[in-house]
């Protein structure tokens, strides 16, 4: 998995690349916890083909976090394997997702 950082506006914005399983699950939780500040960040996933149970759990912390810190908290780009996961999961009525980076940062 690799994270890079950047900012659309005020946004923090973390690419992600790779798979968000168990392997990388520990290493993106400790870089994308130390990037979430307010005003808030939003999560590129469009080069995520595969998301497991530990990298929800992951996804899930961050909007925890998000909410406490009053930041605001977003994810682009899923992938139609990455979508169907979010679907069944219930985790599309969580944590908000956007087809573009530009939706992301206009909501």
């Amino acid at each position: 998995m690799q994270i890079t950082s950047s900012k659309s506006g005020a946004l923090n914005v973390a690419t992600l690349e790779g798979r968000l399983d168990t392997a990388t699950a520990a290493e993106a939780e400790a870089t994308l916890i130390g990037m979430l500040a307010a005003p808030g960040m939003v999560l590129d996933m469009t080069q995520v083909r595969y998301v497991s149970s530990a990298g929800l759990r992951i996804l899930l912390k961050l909007a925890k976090e998000a909410k406490a810190k009053g930041a605001a908290y977003s994810l682009v780009g899923l992938q139609p394997a990455v979508r169907e996961v979010f679907e069944i999961s219930g985790f599309d009525k969580i944590i908000p997702s956007y087809a573009t980076l530009a939706e992301a940062v206009a909501a």
